[in-house]
């Protein structure tokens, strides 16, 4: 296929993109093993800076390891909670941030620093870009599972720390995001915090020129 593609698929593009939503609400029926593997080949295909592919994940199957991180989770969740005033706070409450006690795939996602692949290409002025790197390569991702019909929730809600101690993950290994996969309870175009008031969508994108 060449670079070119047709307005009708440029169309549903736009709505893919549009449909990608942050789901925390979802269903507890399994994902097929086949059908999650051909979501995470996305990865195989995702630039990164000199071809170093720094993304290392972690599959959080386990009762226990599951039970660290919903701690973890519960705990960062009450700090940011405290962290709010008045109205703030109240409709912070009610927010469900996290689909961690119902999502059937769950997957901590992490960039390796001391990768030796790439050769520091690009990443020796700015080591930053490979976790942009592994940024990237969620997002692409997202997007195949949004596809699938999948719902990816990423939660940011966590002590990256305790997260990489309790999982044993080696030094070098950077927290990214921790992952929730499943099929979405509901699904609607808009996100929901922005159905909930907690804050809207720019209407446009502002720009400036230097």
């Amino acid at each position: 296929m060449s670079g070119q593609f047709s307005p009708a698929f440029r169309e549903e593009l736009a709505a893919l993109m549009q449909w990608r939503r942050d789901v925390r609400r979802f269903r507890t029926d399994p994902v097929p093993e086949d059908l999650l593997a051909r979501c995470l080949d996305s990865f195989r295909l995702a630039p990164s800076v000199g071809l170093s592919e720094p993304w290392r994940i972690l599959r959080v199957d386990s009762p226990a390891a599951r039970g660290l991180c919903l701690d973890n989770y519960r705990a960062a969740n009450d700090r940011a909670l405290a962290g709010q005033d008045g109205n703030n706070a109240l409709h912070y409450s009610r927010l469900k941030l996290s689909g961690m006690a119902e999502a059937p795939v769950q997957l901590a996602v992490f960039c390796d620093e001391s990768t030796a692949k790439g050769r520091g290409l690009g990443a020796a002025s700015m080591p930053e870009t490979r976790a942009y790197s592994v940024v990237g390569a969620v997002t692409l991702f997202w997007l195949v599972l949004r596809a699938e019909g999948l719902g990816l929730g990423w939660v940011s809600i966590l002590d990256p720390a305790r997260l990489r101690r309790d999982l044993a993950v080696p030094d070098a290994w950077r927290f990214i995001g921790y992952l929730c996969i499943g099929w979405p309870e509901e699904e609607d175009s808009v996100p929901e915090l922005e159905r909930e008031g907690w804050e809207s969508r720019a209407t446009a994108l502002q720009m400036e020129t230097r």
